[in-house]
């Protein structure tokens, strides 16, 4: 019954609009017509001075008819223009002229052809206009459409897909729009859309408008005026939906010109799109964020698992050892005492460092971690990492480069100490005895760089791919034999990016690798 009441209501108003357009002329209609039977007679009266057959004036006064049919609006003016063309004939080119009489029988066959004629033509000239005119509304609609796909497939937001459905909608209808879109199953703030851009319509901020809107989202069915629910409203309401999900609803301000037939299947058309392309992005939404707790919970996985495995050897010794200390102490001599010490604090050492890059890493990644940024001397963070290094650096040949001029880069320092003593350690670790070790900083392109180099035996293509990834731990044997949970380079890269820097790993010739990290260079006032 819905369905039969709106469609009998659209047909009604659409036959009510070609009325008032095709009957009822305007004034420019008027004067249009009344200047092309002027110009009809005038030229009439001209060819018959010059020796015309009545036959010829007749043409002229159908060719006006033809012209006024084309030029006018109205078809009323197609009908009054024939009949005009008729009686003026009548008036000025038969006998006796200047009366509506005629002396010839023959005359009254000849008005009803010449008016036929003149009806005839009047309305195919109309017709033709008409459906030329329908023609290209038709071609523009349905560019309308094809555009609004092709912007809809560049769409990646929800709020992109509001702007391109507002401003498609307004190409195609010409009026104000609105647009609620739903957020957590309830009826959001509304976007207005005029042909200025956004706006204010004042009819979508009465409160009764939302209601309309509320019930539509709530029903699935539009409302609202030219339909049979809540008529007295002054705007069409539809639902973006699919199926039974609801993205939104639209208001489109009608006032007192319902949309036709033709407009409101395109309008469906692009409102179906807009639905399956929220939709899209709703999945695309979905899809990440399942990838992510997968990512998130193989990550945990991985954790356990290499925790549970790499902690057992550092524990076994420091157990080992302490148990050894209590039951055999006074058996054991000075060496094997000073070496068991040693071991124990070499292994709390590697549990504490580990520990703490786990933690910093997984304060970083969860945005728990303030970066407490200052404007620091590059020399001095360097000399202060340098002094919590592995004491194992005593093997190797480490060398650090002062810069010949002051550098300042603004930083964390606690957290850049931490990346250069891992990547000093890196290198440590994955390097011969008396490997060379360099660190050096400088400035490249506007930007502080720190540089860590040495001459192992570096690193194949596939492990400097996956370098920085967590718990990679590449194919090199670590030099003091301890495993590594591969968490060191993963802070670095981190705590850089952090920073709003970057980090990269490359070959040093002719063997070895060179990790270099850049951070903001800093600008110091000294005042003398």
């Amino acid at each position: 019954m819905s369905k039969e009441y709106n469609s009998y209501t659209r047909m009604k108003t659409d036959n009510t609009g070609k009325f008032v357009r095709y009957i009822v002329p305007t004034g420019k209609d008027i004067f249009l017509t009344a200047l092309l039977l002027g110009i009809s007679t005038a030229l009439g009266i001209l060819f018959g001075k010059l020796g015309f057959t009545e036959a010829n004036i007749i043409t002229i006064y159908i060719l006006g008819v033809l012209f006024c049919a084309i030029i006018t609006k109205s078809h009323a003016c197609s009908l009054i223009s024939s009949f005009s063309s008729v009686l003026l004939f009548n008036y000025f080119f038969t006998e006796p002229k200047l009366t509506f009489h005629a002396y010839e029988a023959g005359y009254t066959v000849t008005f009803v052809i010449m008016l036929v004629a003149a009806l005839i033509t009047g309305t195919l000239a109309a017709r033709l206009k008409d459906s030329a005119k329908e023609s290209a509304q038709a071609a523009y609609r349905t560019k309308v459409l094809f555009d609004t796909n092709q912007l809809l497939q560049k769409a990646r937001s929800e709020d992109e897909v509001i702007r391109v459905i507002a401003n498609q909608v307004l190409l195609l209808l010409e009026r104000n729009v609105v647009i609620y879109p739903v957020e957590e199953e309830r009826l959001g703030n509304g976007y207005v859309f005029t042909k200025e851009g956004y706006g204010k319509d004042t009819v979508f901020l009465e409160g009764s408008e939302k209601k309309i809107a509320e019930w539509v989202m709530v029903n699935k069915k539009k409302a609202g005026a030219s339909t049979k629910m809540f008529p007295e409203g002054k705007a069409l309401y539809l639902a973006i939906r699919i199926n039974e999900s609801v993205y939104g609803v639209m208001g489109i301000h009608i006032g007192h010109n319902p949309l036709d037939s033709f407009e409101y299947s395109i309008l469906i058309s692009i409102l179906g799109e807009c639905a399956l392309t929220l939709e899209n992005i709703k999945n695309e939404r979905d899809k990440e964020a399942a990838a992510r707790m997968a990512e998130t919970e193989k990550l945990r996985v991985n954790l356990l698992r290499t925790i549970s495995h790499d902690l057992r050897t550092p524990l076994t010794s420091i157990s080992g050892n302490a148990s050894n200390l209590c039951n055999h102490y006074k058996q054991l001599d000075d060496e094997t005492l000073k070496q068991i010490f040693s071991d124990i604090y070499d292994d709390s050492e590697w549990l504490i460092n580990l520990v703490e890059n786990l933690l910093s890493v997984t304060r970083i990644e969860n945005g728990q971690m303030q970066l407490n940024s200052s404007i620091e001397l590059v020399d001095d963070v360097v000399d202060e990492a340098m002094r919590h290094i592995d004491r194992n650096s005593v093997n190797h040949n480490i060398a650090v480069n002062h810069s010949q001029e002051m550098l300042f880069a603004e930083m964390d320092a606690k957290l850049i100490v931490q990346v250069i003593i891992n990547l000093v350690n890196n290198a440590i670790k994955y390097t011969q005895k008396n490997s060379e070790i360099t660190v050096d900083a400088g400035e490249e392109e506007g930007r502080v760089f720190i540089r860590v180099a040495d001459n192992g035996p570096g690193m194949d293509t596939y492990s400097k791919e996956h370098a920085f990834d967590m718990f990679f731990t590449g194919q090199n044997k670590v030099a003091d034999s301890k495993r590594s949970l591969g968490l060191g380079l993963a802070l670095c890269k981190t705590v850089v990016e952090a920073h709003g820097g970057s980090i990269k790993l490359e070959d040093n010739i002719p063997s070895g690798c060179v990790f270099t990290f850049y951070l903001v260079k800093g600008d110091v006032d000294i005042h003398e």
